[in-house]
């Protein structure tokens, strides 16, 4: 039976491109900065972001993590939404590794948090509270329906952030997604931000890696705390090379991946038992929801799986979908073929 995976777009496998420049990559030792290929990817990294430098590290839990790490010390308060990765996703590191408090605040059904909110939330100077330090966005934002934040809403974030004295980072763990979708580059969206972390290792396509980016003195202070939480790596090339394939080839065809979410989304809606507005799925992400009385998604689950359609329950009654590399057109129609029956019996 031909598996249809939608659980995620971390389950892409390398290119055969990534095969082979892995297989013929130039390495040295990235402790010492000698490896040139992973010397290569950060350069073209930090220019796709309009940053002056970058960082790989092995995922983008740890790049979120090292940010914070680099622009916050102990006691210090992160300002980031309830429904964001980094709260929601990344075992706390932030708080059990560099003692960094964060402050929820309500991420509105478009990812974004209000800017009125954002600032109520900045502590004043007093010996009673945590230094504010460090805004987080995420961009897109995954369980907000993989929405893209625009760029005028980040800009004034950015603003608003420097009038205060505080840092901004972007978790762009699918940034690359945001800019094909609103039809900008992605250093725009991340022209406000002083950190930006995106992954590779997902719609790209890459089997693993992350790049954190920002100034030159963040990033060598990012270093030192990627090294601290075990994150030196040494012929790191072979995995920067998947990467420079990634950043060549794969960020066009993103495109693919948001019209068969939307086609699924379609589909979706006219399935028995069903529920999601197909409008609001603008990337690759589909969250839709199960409605029909005496079923709930954890069943749902295994019903499709034994029919060869993989997809993640997030809620008692809400399911994900994730397009990615692997799964065409027809694969869609097929999985909506699952869908409809396994409703329906």
């Amino acid at each position: 039976m031909e598996i249809i995976d939608l659980r995620s777009d971390t389950i892409t496998r390398p290119t055969a491109a990534m095969r082979k420049a892995m297989a013929e990559a130039e390495v040295g030792d990235d402790v010492f900065k000698e490896d040139p290929t992973v010397n290569r990817l950060e350069e073209m990294a930090a220019q796709r972001m309009g940053k002056p430098a970058a960082l790989l590290v092995s995922s983008g839990t740890m790049g979120n993590l090292v940010a914070q790490l680099a622009h916050c010390g102990r006691g210090d308060e992160t300002l980031l939404g309830d429904q964001s990765h980094v709260f929601f996703y990344e075992q706390g590191g932030a708080s059990a590794l560099g003692g960094i408090h964060p402050r929820t605040l309500a991420n509105a059904d478009d990812g974004t948090i209000p800017l009125d909110a954002i600032e109520a939330a900045i502590r004043p100077d007093d010996v009673h509270f945590p230094r504010s330090r460090l805004i987080i966005l995420e961009n897109t934002h995954n369980r907000c329906n993989g929405v893209p934040l625009a760029p005028a809403y980040t800009h004034a974030v950015g603003q608003l952030a420097a009038r205060h004295g505080l840092k901004l980072h972007i978790d762009g763990a699918r940034i690359f997604n945001a800019a094909v979708a609103l039809g900008v580059d992605a250093a725009e969206l991340a022209a406000p931000a002083d950190s930006v972390t995106f992954c590779l290792s997902k719609g790209l396509a890459s089997p693993v890696g992350s790049v954190v980016c920002g100034e030159k003195d963040f990033i060598a202070q990012a270093r030192r705390m990627r090294k601290s939480v075990g994150g030196g790596m040494r012929q790191a090339g072979i995995i920067a090379a998947a990467g420079i394939v990634a950043l060549t080839e794969m960020v066009d065809r993103l495109a693919e991946d948001h019209a068969n979410a939307r086609k699924l989304a379609m589909g979706l809606a006219q399935t028995p038992g069903l529920e999601i507005d197909p409008e609001r799925v603008t990337t690759n992400i589909v969250y839709f929801r199960v409605v029909r009385e005496g079923m709930d998604a954890p069943s749902l689950v295994p019903r499709l799986a034994d029919s060869g359609v993989l997809v993640l329950p997030t809620a008692p009654d809400r399911m994900r979908a994730v397009l990615n590399y692997h799964v065409t057109a027809d694969d869609v129609e097929r999985a909506l073929t699952v869908f409809r029956r396994t409703m329906t019996a």
